[in-house]
């Protein structure tokens, strides 16, 4: 059984009061590592490039992989007891399987090449932000590892005898084939992996990540291995050993194949500790040598792992919380952590990165980003950065629209400089929308509108908005017109549209903002008044019958809905929440019904259709209470300082977003409406440090106060001055200073 210690560094100095620790020392990165959060606890730089994971789901052991793709999605997962190795490019907490590659693996004894024979098992195993530790049982080999943005360092710890290191290229989440590896030197190893089959399609759009792997100690020994699918030319001259695989000793040329690999191997008299640096890049080999000079030169170990900590501290310390449990703060900083994994880091440190499809090679002066899972993170996740790193979702902004110049379209799920396409939905411009009447407004609006304004307009050829004539024409998506998800495709088109009727209200363009409100609300051609839900509607305007509005959760194909069914559903259109009111008969029958969602166990708290439902309450008077009780329950329930301790994925940061906000008690309940709505914080006080450029600097404080009086709904006061509504908007968040919340 594998040994788990959450390291923090009160920890390593018992005389230090619980009050002295920072905000890094309170992350356990093993929270999500399991339940399908899909989170590793490798180190990572804030937004880093590189991210050094255990890579245990190849040679699993007691893994019931084949009964659930989903875990293939991570490289690691917590109950698996055995790895093949560390895996240095990985995404964290997406729904899908990619990257995982660049493996490499310190073995002792003979040289074996084969995965399914070098595994291990492990124990003693420690994490912390921009730190991980294990020891690998077979081998008696301590690892210890940490980042950079673009590299990752490690420290393999060998005892007297033969040591290996070898670096995998055949090992990777999905079914992507290619690489090329070649061995410089007895210290340097260089090559590529081809990547690029997310949700494990889109093969075609395959491209290389490229790496420079330097060693700290000269080789005595070093080779290539080449599993071949045909023996002739120079295969035939290879070594054969471990069945098939070809090995050749001292080989200095590249190699390209599909199952290769490189090793170093010594013959050390007493133990001896071997740094690898693996440096890597989306644009060259060159690239990701420069990458590695530039970060790690003249570095060691500990000086890296000291500047990992440090900025890790400096990034969460953004906000301070104070009251609460230890258990508390984990959870919160933890999550706080998770929202600084992804998007993450494109470029290289020269500003070179690859264009969109074409892969040609551009420049930023900006951070640019990738690994926007937007169908997630419009809801909650972007708002979070807009209030707390404005400057982040400056760049991402930024980013988006070097994307539309580059392809001719905002993204969807953009990962690597591709366009998966994954999900439904035209969510960037909500982004970009909410972002500007935020009050961050260095970008170019006037090119984001015209890209708004493309995806939702143009009928032919969009890969944004497809059924968009019948949408335009009905109103709605028909089952005739895609095969699943008609009515919740209609739903995201609506916010879509309501997010530019906001913009160009804000932009003085008062027939567009006409135009695009009345398109917003056409969700309610699809409201039965027979279930007082959304329904699907067929191609001649009839009902979809039979009809069953709770089928279609737990992926279970539904032609109205994407993952989820009409419960889950029919409440997200928190855009007009008057509308739905009144179309369910008022405020009271309203209320009623959203209980049922939470009472019939239709409430998923895991997908993100629904999660802004327990804040829907706060709309209608007298009910704010159900708010705060079913906040804090979610919260106990699902978010937890434990590996499972996240309700499902993470969506690169989107369930942690939704636990920060809900833990400091205010929530952006409607995308594209610069408004928070608020409930019952966690801690006694909140301090949010704000942003000298964007927001002038300065404090913002939330606190949680005990009221005189027995009150059954709480009482919200900015600065002072009790708040007619629990509802605030961000420019008198930002200027209030002071919100006190009275329960």
């Amino acid at each position: 059984m594998k040994i788990r210690i959450f390291l923090v560094i009160a920890c390593l100095i018992p005389t230090l009061s619980i009050a002295q620790k920072k905000p890094v020392d309170y992350v356990n990165p093993f929270i999500g590592t399991s339940n399908f959060g899909t989170t590793n606890p490798g180190p990572i730089a804030v937004r880093g490039m590189a991210n050094v994971s255990p890579f245990n789901v190849a040679g699993a052991q007691n893994l019931p992989m084949e009964k659930d793709s989903r875990w293939f999605s991570t490289p690691y997962v917590n109950e698996n007891p055995y790895l093949t190795g560390f895996s240095h490019v990985n995404l964290s907490g997406v729904g899908c399987p990619e990257l995982g590659v660049i493996i490499t693996m310190p073995t002792t004894g003979a040289l074996v090449t084969n995965h399914e024979q070098y595994g291990s098992t492990y124990s003693n195993e420690a994490a912390k932000p921009g730190y991980y530790t294990n020891t690998l049982d077979k081998y008696g080999v301590k690892v210890e590892a940490t980042a950079t943005t673009r590299t990752g360092v490690s420290k393999y710890h060998f005892p007297a005898g033969e040591a290996n290191v070898l670096l995998n290229l055949g090992l990777g989440l999905t079914n992507e084939e290619g690489a090329q590896v070649k061995v410089v030197s007895s210290n340097e190893i260089e090559g590529m992996r081809m990547v690029g089959s997310f949700c494990y399609y889109k093969s075609e759009e395959s491209y290389p990540i490229y790496f420079v792997a330097q060693f700290s100690e000269p080789a005595d020994e070093f080779g290539i291995w080449k599993k071949p699918r045909k023996y002739d030319g120079l295969e035939a001259q290879w070594m054969v050993t471990n069945g098939e695989t070809r090995i050749k000793k001292g080989f200095r040329q590249a190699v390209v194949g599909d199952s290769i690999g490189a090793y170093m191997r010594y013959h050390f008299k007493q133990p001896k500790t071997v740094s690898v640096k693996v440096g890597v890049s989306y644009v060259s080999i060159e690239n990701a040598r420069e990458n590695l000079k530039v970060e790690t030169e003249g570095k060691d170990f500990e000086t890296l792992l000291a500047e990992a900590q440090e900025k890790w501290n400096k990034q969460l310390s953004t906000i301070e919380v104070e009251g609460g449990t230890e258990e508390d703060k984990s959870i919160f900083y933890t999550a706080l952590y998770h929202t600084q994994i992804h998007p993450s880091t494109l470029n290289d440190a020269n500003g070179e990165y690859p264009k969109m499809q074409t892969r040609e090679t551009l420049k930023t002066e900006d951070t640019r980003y990738t690994a926007f899972s937007l169908w997630d993170t419009y809801r909650n996740y972007h708002q979070l950065m807009s209030l707390v790193y404005p400057k982040q979702q400056s760049d991402m902004v930024k980013s988006m629209l070097q994307v539309y110049d580059e392809s001719g379209w905002l993204p969807k799920w953009e990962l690597n400089a591709t366009e998966t396409t994954t999900m439904v939905g035209d969510p960037a411009g909500i982004v970009l929308a909410d972002t500007y009447l935020k009050g961050i407004q260095d970008f170019d609006v006037e090119l984001a509108y015209e890209a708004m304004l493309k995806s939702s307009d143009q009928l032919e050829e969009n890969p944004l908005r497809p059924g968009l004539k019948d949408y335009i024409e009905k109103g709605y998506l028909t089952t005739k017109t895609t095969k699943s998800g008609s009515v919740s495709t209609t739903q995201e088109y609506n916010i879509s549209d309501y997010a530019i009727a906001q913009l160009a209200k804000a932009l003085g363009k008062k027939e567009d903002y006409k135009r695009f409100s009345k398109r917003s609300i056409s969700y309610r051609k699809l409201f039965d008044k027979e279930f007082n839900l959304l329904r699907p509607k067929n191609d001649d305007g009839s009902w979809l019958t039979p009809y069953n509005p709770d089928t279609g959760a737990n992926f279970v194909k539904n032609l109205g809905f994407i993952e989820g069914n009409a419960w889950q559903y029919s409440f997200m259109v928190a855009h007009d929440v008057k509308g739905l009111m009144n179309l369910m008969g008022g405020s009271k029958t309203f209320a009623n019904k959203l209980q049922q969602v939470f009472d019939k166990n239709q409430f998923d708290m895991a997908n993100e259709p629904d999660i802004a439902y327990p804040y829907l309450f706060n709309y209608v008077k007298g009910e704010t209470h159900r708010t705060d009780q079913l906040v804090s329950k979610l919260l106990a329930t699902y978010f937890k300082n434990e590996p499972a301790g996240l309700p499902g994925n993470d969506d690169t940061g989107t369930m942690s977003a939704w636990a920060v906000f809900s833990m400091m008690g205010i929530y952006p309940v409607s995308p594209a409406t610069p408004i928070y709505t608020v409930t019952t914080p966690i801690f006694d006080t909140i301090t949010i440090k704000l942003d000298q450029t964007y927001y002038g600097g300065g404090e913002l404080v939330i606190t949680k106060e005990s009221s005189e009086t027995e009150n059954l709904e709480k009482e919200v006061f900015l600065n002072g001055k009790k708040m007619k509504t629990p509802f605030i908007s961000h420019e008198d968040f930002i200027n209030g200073k002071r919100l006190t919340i009275k329960k």
